[in-house]
């Protein structure tokens, strides 16, 4: 079982590597744009990439879980036709779609809030959502064949073009908001460019009903579950502009985008968690092995969520070049970090209970929680906005990740049982609550202050180690991280 989870962390590391550089490039992205625009310009990128992110979903239509589920079934049809049926599919789509785009974008821009003068930033937008739509089959093929250093390098590359040219357009140029999408643009066409090869060797010139209805069948659940996904993920900001003003939703955007250090993590897991539950799934001690990867991923998240809880201020205050990690006038919104932290948390489990959802074929259920936990997220950001402001906000994303993990759970019990270690999850989210209100509550010394944080790490790391890790694991984290040094 332990060469288990070691060979699923090792491909954890391998798609976490191209993740935390990708993400940290793109992160360097957060706080130029804060020291650069103001708060209200800041949330026209906001509204806009939102649209985006919803738009994603619709113009992949659940192809993408439906491939990575097929793709090696030879029953259903040879690889080549497995990857084309869907392809073109997306293909034909996300192109009708990009049109409706262009012929609406007047009206799409005034529904955002972008101001009339920034209407044609749509154009941009549409063809962002074409070419990031025709890329995403090749990069899950990239995922099932395990070429982990292409997918890190292609995504890597991709950023690291985006960061470059919005660096270029901004200072050099001093172009304005435009230079962000102009830059996405470019960055997403280039890997297109990269990934042509890929797509050339995977095509055949024909397209199978058959195997067309199967995917549909499995993957079109997950375009209203993708969708009530990410409006738990976005539909916050719209609310927000509507209850508030753009400089909020500006302040809330930025502090809201520090919790990208915890969806690193989930998604880092996430790219090696599925290809892995699917190989295993036939095993004798399958089930076993699952568990223990379920109190190990809440573990590593807990102490992401202490370490980062503890020492957020310290971070985004941090001076490079005479600049804050995050331009001052935002950490009115620090606050909520921790929040949105733990939120994605419980994000993360939900992507540990998928295993029974995908081994199964029960995908039916998904779009059910997913839209329970949108409804849930849209009430309690109307309740809570106009009474806590952004920090109501940031509940109502916690509630809503906590109704999809909570929610999936009880769904996958029915069918595909797992016997989790719940006493040792129980306990290891007790030692973040009792971490959180000795530092939130019973103590504060400015002059002390750092070194408090540090004593309320170290205990609670201490407490992990000795009631949550086994005996023998123990003994093996010791010998390796300790006695070695």
């Amino acid at each position: 079982m332990i060469e288990k989870i070691k060979e699923l962390s090792k491909d954890t590391v391998v798609y976490g590597i191209s993740t935390i550089v990708g993400r940290f490039l793109n992160f360097i992205l957060v706080p130029f744009y804060t020291n650069i625009f103001i708060p209200a310009d800041y949330g026209v990128i906001t509204n806009v990439y939102a649209f985006i992110a919803i738009m994603n979903i619709i113009f992949i239509y659940g192809m993408d879980a439906a491939y990575l589920k097929f793709s090696k079934d030879k029953e259903l049809g040879s690889e080549k036709d497995n990857f084309s049926t869907p392809y073109f599919s997306v293909l034909i789509l996300s192109f009708v779609f990009c049109l409706f785009i262009l012929l609406l974008r007047n009206g799409i821009g005034s529904e955002l809030a972008v101001p009339a003068n920034y209407n044609y930033l749509l154009i941009l937008v549409s063809a962002i959502l074409f070419t990031d739509s025709i890329a995403v089959l090749p990069f899950i093929k990239l995922r099932i064949e395990r070429k982990a250093k292409k997918f890190a390098l292609f995504k890597i590359i991709n950023i690291s073009i985006n960061v470059l040219l919005n660096l270029i357009l901004i200072l050099k140029y001093k172009m304005g908001i435009e230079a962000v999408f102009i830059s996405n643009l470019a960055a997403s066409a280039f890997t297109f460019l990269l990934l042509i090869p890929s797509i050339i060797n995977s095509l055949k010139l024909s397209f199978s009903k058959k195997i067309f209805n199967r995917m549909l069948k499995f993957g079109l659940p997950y375009l209203p579950a993708g969708l009530a996904s990410m409006i738990i993920q976005v539909i916050d900001r719209p609310i927000m502009e509507h209850l508030t003003d753009l400089k909020t939703l500006g302040i809330y955007q930025a502090n809201y985008k520090l919790g990208i250090f915890m969806m690193l993590f989930v998604s880092m897991f996430q790219y090696a968690w599925q290809p892995f539950f699917m190989q295993e799934a036939g095993g004798a001690e399958a089930k076993k092995v699952f568990s223990k990867v379920m109190t190990y991923f809440t573990l590593a998240g807990s102490v992401i969520l202490v370490l980062l809880s503890l020492f957020i201020d310290d971070f985004v205050k941090f001076e490079i070049f005479g600049r804050t990690i995050i331009g001052s006038s935002y950490w009115s919104g620090l606050n909520i970090v921790p929040v949105i932290l733990l939120a994605y948390l419980f994000n993360g489990l939900y992507v540990v209970f998928t295993a029974g959802i995908y081994i199964k074929e029960k995908s039916i259920y998904v779009p059910v929680i997913t839209g329970i936990a949108a409804a849930v997220n849209i009430i309690i950001n109307f309740i809570l906005i106009p009474e806590m402001g952004i920090m109501g906000a940031a509940l109502a994303t916690l509630a809503s990740y906590f109704v999809m993990s909570a929610g999936l759970y009880l769904v996958t019990r029915k069918f595909y049982k797992i016997e989790y270690e719940k006493k040792k999850i129980a306990l290891i989210f007790f030692f973040v609550m009792i971490t959180g209100i000795i530092y939130y509550v019973l103590y504060y010394n400015e002059q002390l202050f750092l070194i408090y944080k540090f004593l309320l790490l170290i205990l609670f790391l201490a407490s992990i180690l000795f009631f949550i890790v086994d005996k023998e694991e123990r003994k093996f984290l010791i010998d390796k991280f300790v006695r070695r040094n």
